[in-house]
C-alpha cells in the first residue's frame, strides 16, 4: 500500500474525542533517564518525507511487542517506514497487550502496544504505570495510535443478520445460553429463522487488551448478567485460542461459533457481525456508529499521557458501544538517547496523516486531525 496514496478521513473518530483530548495539556515531561533497550547505532540521515512526516532514518533495530489487535495497522506503518529507511529493522511481536506491557516493564522491548492504558491502581499487587516509570526512569506515556471496533463475530449457517444486546451477549459468553434458537436470542430477532445449532464460544487464551475492553463492555452495560471482573485474562466460558487470528480462524471453521474480535480480523475471515442493541434499537457496526461512541471518551491522563476512558454503557441512539483504543506505551525519556530517537522516528511515521489515512481500509480508524496533533506533539517530546 503506497504511503503517498490520497487519504480519506474516517468518521470513526472525527467527533468530540478531539475536543476531549484538547482539554489535556501538551506540556512535555522532562525527567532523568532510566532503563532502555539495545544500544544499536543511530544514523543521521534526515529528510523531508512529505505526507509521512519529517522522519529521521536510522540504522539498526527497534523492538516492540503487544496488541495483536493493531497488528495489521502497525505492519502498514512498518512497511512505510522501512521503505523510506532501508537500514532500519523494526520487529513487532503481536503477543497480546498483557505480554507487551510485561516485556516493556522488563526492559525487553523499546515500546509496547496495548489495547488499554497502563493501570494506575494495583492489580495482583502491581501498578503498571508505576512499574513502567521505574523501568524507564521517567514517566511512561500512553499514546493512542489506533482506534477500532470490536465485532461480536459469528458463523451460523443460514443466519446473515443477528441482533444481540449486552445481557444476551453476556449470557452467551458465560455459557448460560447454549443454542442459537434460545428464546432470549429469538426475542431480539423476530422473523429470523434461528437453528438449534449449539453455540461454540471462543475466547482469547492470551492476556489481551481486546478481552479487557470486551469485558468492560459486558460489565458496564450488563452488570447483572456479567458477574466477573474485567481484565486482560478471560474469566467466562468457552474454548481459548491464541491472539486475534486464532479466535477468528476458529469461528470461521465452526458452524455455531462466536467470538469477540477486532473488525479487521472479522473482515479478513469474512465473518458475520452482530448488530448491538444498547436500548435505542439495533446498531450496525460502521464508521458513523463507532464515531458516536468515540465521542463519549474522556481524557484521564495529563500532559503528554493521553489515556482515555470509554463509555461502554452508552445508550446514545446509533452508537456502537464495543470499541478499543490501542496505545503505544513509551518512555518519556529513554536511558539511551539513540534508542529514544528511533522510537520517535518510527512513531512520527505511524502518527502521520498518510499512514493514519490508510487504516480505514485495514478495518481501523485513522486518528482525527485534532487527536493526531496531540499525539504528534507527544511523539516529538520523546527523548
Amino acid at each position: 500500500m503506497s504511503a503517498t496514496r490520497t487519504t480519506v478521513r474516517s468518521a470513526f473518530g472525527v467527533l468530540a474525542l478531539s475536543g476531549a483530548l484538547l482539554l489535556s495539556s501538551c506540556a512535555s515531561e522532562n525527567n532523568t533517564p532510566g532503563g532502555s533497550a539495545d544500544n544499536a547505532s543511530q544514523a543521521g540521515s534526515t529528510g523531508n518525507t512529505g505526507n509521512t512526516g519529517n522522519t529521521d532514518c536510522f540504522s539498526g533495530n527497534l523492538k516492540a511487542e503487544g496488541s495483536s489487535a493493531q497488528k495489521n495497522a502497525i505492519d502498514e506503518a512498518i512497511s512505510v517506514f522501512q521503505t523510506k529507511c532501508a537500514d532500519a529493522t523494526i520487529d513487532y511481536n503481536p503477543s497480546g497487550s498483557g505480554s507487551g506491557i510485561k516485556q516493556f516493564i522488563a526492559k525487553q522491548v523499546d515500546f509496547a502496544g496495548s489495547d488499554s492504558a497502563l493501570k494506575t491502581v494495583a492489580v495482583d499487587g502491581l501498578v503498571e504505570a508505576d512499574d513502567a516509570a521505574k523501568a524507564c526512569g521517567s514517566p511512561a506515556w500512553n499514546l493512542p495510535m489506533v482506534t477500532g471496533p470490536i465485532a461480536v463475530a459469528y458463523n451460523v449457517a443460514g443466519v446473515d443478520k443477528l441482533v444481540l444486546n449486552a445481557e444476551v451477549t453476556a449470557q452467551i459468553f458465560d455459557g448460560r445460553i447454549t443454542t442459537w434458537n434460545d428464546p432470549a436470542i429469538a426475542k431480539l430477532n423476530a422473523g429470523v429463522k434461528l437453528p438449534a445449532t449449539p453455540i461454540k464460544v471462543y475466547f482469547r487464551s492470551d492476556d489481551s487488551g481486546t478481552t479487557e475492553n470486551f469485558t468492560k463492555y459486558l460489565k458496564s452495560a450488563a452488570p447483572d448478567a456479567w458477574s466477573y471482573e474485567t481484565g486482560k485474562k478471560w474469566t467466562g466460558k468457552g474454548e481459548g485460542k491464541e491472539k486475534s487470528a486464532g479466535v477468528a480462524t476458529a469461528v470461521k471453521g465452526q458452524d455455531g461459533g462466536i467470538t469477540y474480535v477486532e473488525l479487521s480480523y472479522a473482515r479478513q475471515n469474512r465473518l458475520q457481525m452482530a448488530q448491538i442493541d444498547t436500548g435505542s434499537g439495533p446498531v450496525v457496526l460502521n464508521a458513523e456508529s463507532v464515531g458516536k461512541t468515540v465521542a463519549t471518551a474522556k481524557p484521564t491522563g495529563s500532559g503528554n499521557d493521553l489515556a482515555l476512558k470509554i463509555d461502554y454503557a452508552t445508550q446514545e441512539s446509533g452508537a456502537y458501544p464495543i470499541i478499543l483504543v490501542t496505545y503505544e506505551v513509551v518512555c518519556s525519556t529513554y536511558a539511551d538517547p539513540a534508542q529514544g530517537a528511533k522510537v520517535k522516528a518510527f512513531l512520527t511515521t505511524f502518527a502521520s496523516d498518510a499512514v493514519q489515512g490508510q487504516l480505514e481500509e485495514l478495518g481501523y480508524a485513522p486518528l482525527p486531525t485534532a487527536v493526531a496533533s496531540k499525539v504528534q506533539t507527544a511523539v516529538k517530546a520523546i527523548s
